[in-house]
């Protein structure tokens, strides 16, 4: 059995970026680990992950929930500068 940790290590995704998708999608936590891993593998879903955690900084900001926007921005942080192939500035 594939552990969350394996799911991370495979996708070279931090926990705050899973922590991010999951909040933003309303997911379970493995559940989010198991979506990003998968994403993770295409350049196609490696955009689409940039494009979830941008949203997830935006939906953290107007819902004004101070912890979960500290998350969303430093894991859509994280994420640019892990991929900066996916970064449109």
């Amino acid at each position: 059995m594939i552990s969350i940790k394996d799911c991370l290590d495979y996708s070279d995704l931090t926990e705050d970026e899973v922590a991010a998708i999951a909040e933003h999608e309303h997911l379970p936590y493995a559940s989010a680990a198991q979506l990003a891993c998968g994403l993770a593998q295409t350049d196609e879903g490696t955009e689409l992950l940039r494009c979830l955690l941008k949203n997830a900084v935006c939906d953290a900001e107007n819902c004004t929930h101070a912890e979960a926007l500290r998350i969303a921005q430093r894991a859509y942080a994280q994420f640019i500068e892990n991929h900066p192939e996916h970064w449109t500035g």
